[in-house]
């Protein structure tokens, strides 16, 4: 009912808008997405190879990568592992599929909305052919399927390396309990990168050159759509799962990971939803967004088409370099790991994966330089060193920025073992209070980091490239996102990283391989060797530490990508709204009211977010502890039952959902509502939404891995488990999943998304006004944000808690079957 009755509302305010909107006689234009491609095959570059040319070789590159992927893939699944921990990870791998699979649907729903939206701009408005319209939707459809699709291949590489990994420890030795998360991590890395840039050259090359701006357009919006989705509903996921399966621990003073404990195999499950499926969505929507920001500014900025083609060439063709330049890096690391690591008992997990991310960057600046020395050389004043400098800033920050996160969030960080002293003495109160230190100095550093490598490029910028476009330094900004993404294999792989280690150890307990009749004899006869349970305990809960540490180092790097290459995006409508930057600039001010008035409102907004995440979390999670504490037998159990397991997944996608559609429908109806008000207004809006975001997202992310891993540290370092100390940290890491695992993760495709479906709702609102149809403008804001508003009190008093503060039923309803325990009905107390 609570569906239906949101996607009622949905069409009904689309089908109005739509009526109200054929209330205009004339057609209006069709911004970014009308914009025509220069002839890529009349460039040549100083290497005297045409752009086409070029590019074509780019095409083969990203044949190879996916070869590379997919081959890493074949090899994970053919290592040796024991049927035990087979039996567990396809488990969780049934049920991320199912959990997938419901997500598909449900975004093909969310897609219907944003296919009427498109239809109704550049069909009835702008006045595009139909077949014209059909393109952009097609596109739509397509980059939505990309984001879905890379996703899928994640959890299926990540539920085969997580029993290999598992088994692996058992020989005691370290070696490939790390080569294998991270073969699985440049698996992913390599197939998402590649398949991203696959996409986008084929736009470039071989659609016509009067529709590519559109194909452009609709490419970024449906994979934004992807991501924003998959992310938001991912980390609520794996956020009540973890939680979930986490206070057991302190309730019913059990180990980590128990058999027993049916919200185990959610937890694993929840791992690949929110840790594997959205941050592959989220990378390969950041990787194709920040491009299309690039080409789309390059279109607006840049007055000679014959430029604008070298610029285009070079971008693309240096994306490619940097993709060879990954691979080579991890093939050079990988040796070096092997030759130093062949024969020991012990490593840091963390040294091998901090030093391929610094080799990847030394590699990849030395790339930038060489392929712009031969591709745009012949450019004048020395520009190709410009250029490459101002990548090469981005690609520095992709390092800098994991060194400055592990200060904060690494084991070795003296801001967590701060965590772990204050909650010796002062428990949870003290936990809490220190892992709040530790975000918010990191949002500090930080921001200084980001400031200092933008205002590099904004320096450099001013070196003569104002004679080749306007507003050069937002052309500079955009090639530090660029190049922040340069090693986007490599920054995937030590993200994906981290749901490989963390299943591992799961695996491992799930699998209950110690307690199997005769397991040391049987290992020994059909493996070769005999099995090390204390060392492979130790290994995995250590590497996962590891996992940890980088899976917060990934998350700044994407918020940051996210708010530099929406600055590219905003700069595009502001020269739309300006006529090149000709009249209104004195609109983008403080002395302007609306443009004041915007900045206030995103920041608004991105409160507003972070509270709607976290209470579908919290929300979700009652209902699991609930069902768990009702469910879990201790006594005479090895495992708990399948069953059980699966219902506590169940819950899990049950609230998951429920909370992305509140929240994804807010975000939707607020950015055609503020678009509408005041294009200005709007402009103010997205700035705000940037910079609140990209703080927010730091200070969560970085807090909730300070509370991780001080509870690792007790675990593995303290050997502290199940003591008053160990109680403490867990109340701190539940506190911070929702922070680093929900919240600040999802900031990033909702900046890119509101940005992108910016470009199409400010140009209808200022296309309205154009034809006098003010008052139609107003009215449609005013009902756009009502329709919003209602979002946003549904993502609180629709999802709340209804039970009574006494621990019975607060407003008595009929009790829910178990298919369709909505969040609207009661639940009673634990």
């Amino acid at each position: 009912m609570f569906q239906r009755r949101n996607r009622s509302l949905a069409r009904a305010a689309l089908a109005g808008a739509g009526a109200l909107a054929l209330t205009g006689c004339e057609h209006i234009d069709g911004g970014e997405a009308s914009l025509a491609l220069p002839d890529l095959g009349d460039v040549t570059t100083s290497g005297g190879i045409s752009g086409a040319a070029l590019l074509v070789g780019g095409l083969l590159i990203t044949v190879l990568g996916l070869a590379f992927g997919f081959t890493v893939l074949g090899r994970i699944r053919n290592l040796p592992v024991h049927r035990s921990m087979r039996e567990v990870s396809e488990l969780i791998y049934e049920t991320s599929k199912a959990y997938l699979v419901q997500q598909g649907r449900f975004l093909l729903a969310l897609w219907g909305v944003i296919a009427a939206v498109i239809v109704l701009y550049y069909g009835v408005l702008v006045g595009f052919s139909w077949g014209r319209v059909a393109v952009v939707i097609a596109f739509s459809l397509i980059g939505m399927a990309g984001s879905y699709s890379v996703a899928w291949f994640g959890i299926r590489v990540n539920t085969y390396a997580n029993s290999r990994t598992s088994f692996a420890a058992l020989e005691g030795k370290p070696l490939a309990v790390h080569r294998i998360p991270l073969q699985a991590g440049m698996s992913i890395g390599m197939v998402l990168i590649s398949l991203e840039l696959l996409m986008m050259l084929v736009i470039l090359l071989f659609l016509p050159r009067d529709i590519a701006g559109a194909c452009f357009i609709g490419f970024a919006i449906g994979e934004s759509l992807g991501a924003a989705a998959l992310r938001i509903a991912g980390g609520i996921f794996t956020k009540i799962a973890d939680i979930g399966s986490d206070l057991m621990k302190i309730a019913f003073k059990i180990k980590e990971d128990d058999a027993r404990n049916p919200g185990v195999i959610a937890d694993c499950t929840g791992d690949n939803a929110g840790d594997s499926v959205g941050p592959s969505a989220d990378g390969f929507e950041t990787y194709g967004v920040t491009g299309v920001a690039l080409v789309t500014f390059l279109l607006l900025a840049v007055h000679d088409p014959a430029v604008q083609a070298t610029l285009l060439v070079w971008i693309f063709a240096v994306r490619a370099v940097m993709l060879v330049a990954s691979v080579l890096s991890y093939l050079a690391n990988d040796a070096w790991v092997r030759r130093r690591y062949a024969h020991a008992d012990r490593m840091n997990f963390e040294h091998p994966l901090t030093s391929l991310v610094w080799l990847t960057s030394a590699l990849s600046i030395a790339a930038t330089y060489l392929s712009a020395a031969w591709l745009i050389g012949d450019l004048p004043d020395g520009m190709w060193w410009k250029l490459a400098t101002i990548i090469s800033c981005g690609t520095l920050a992709g390092a800098l920025i994991p060194e400055l996160v592990k200060v904060f969030t690494s084991t070795n960080s003296r801001h967590v073992r701060e965590v772990v002293k204050s909650s010796r003495e002062g428990g949870s109160s003290l936990n809490i209070l220190s892992g709040l230190v530790a975000g918010n100095f990191s949002g500090y550093w930080l921001g200084i980091c980001i400031v200092a490598l933008m205002g590099a490029a904004y320096l450099i910028s001013g070196l003569g490239l104002d004679q080749l476009m306007l507003a050069p330094a937002v052309f500079a900004f955009g090639l530090v996102a660029f190049g922040f993404l340069g090693m986007g294999p490599v920054t995937i792989a030590v993200d994906s990283y981290g749901p490989v280690t963390d299943n591992a150890q799961s695996v491992y307990e799930l699998s209950v391989i110690e307690e199997l009749e005769g397991i040391d004899g049987e290992i020994e006869q059909d493996f070769g060797f005999a099995p090390r349970w204390e060392s492979a305990k130790r290994m995995l809960e250590e590497n996962d530490g590891a996992g940890n540490t980088f899976k917060a180092t990934a998350k700044p790097v994407l918020i940051g990508t996210a708010v530099v290459g929406a600055t590219t995006m905003i700069f595009s409508i502001i020269i739309s709204l300006t006529d090149g930057l000709t009249t209104g600039i004195e609109n983008l001010s403080l002395i302007h009211p609306p443009f004041l008035l915007g900045l206030i409102a995103g920041g608004a907004t991105i409160y507003w977010f972070t509270g709607a995440s976290i209470q579908a979390v919290t929300t979700g999670s009652y209902r699991a502890v609930e069902y768990i504490k009702d469910t879990i037998k201790l006594d005479g159990e090895t495992k708990a039952s399948t069953e059980d397991s699966r219902r506590v997944v169940e819950i899990c996608t049950q609230y998951a959902q429920q909370g992305m559609l509140n929240i994804f429908l807010a975000v939707f109806f607020a950015t055609l509502a503020f678009a509408f008000v005041e294009p200005y207004f709007f402009i103010g809006y997205l700035i705000s939404i940037a910079l609140f975001g990209l703080y927010q997202a730091i200070f969560m992310a970085n807090a909730g891995g300070a509370w991780d891993n001080a509870k690792k540290i007790v675990e593995v370092d303290l050997h502290a488990k199940g003591t008053p100390l160990h109680d403490a940290t867990i109340v701190g890491d539940t506190v911070g999943d929702p922070y680093k695992d929900t919240s600040s993760v999802a900031l990033n495709p909702v900046i890119k998304f509101t940005t992108l479906f910016g470009l199409l709702a400010v140009e209808l609102a200022v296309g309205l006004g154009e034809q006098g149809s003010h008052a139609l403008v107003y009215w449609l804001a005013g009902g756009f944000f009502l329709v919003s508003a209602f979002f946003v009190h549904r993502s609180f008093y629709g999802m709340r808690i209804k039970a009574s503060l006494e621990g019975g039923e607060e407003d008595p309803e009929p009790a829910p079957s178990s298919a369709d325990d909505r969040s609207g009905a009661s639940v009673t107390a634990g």
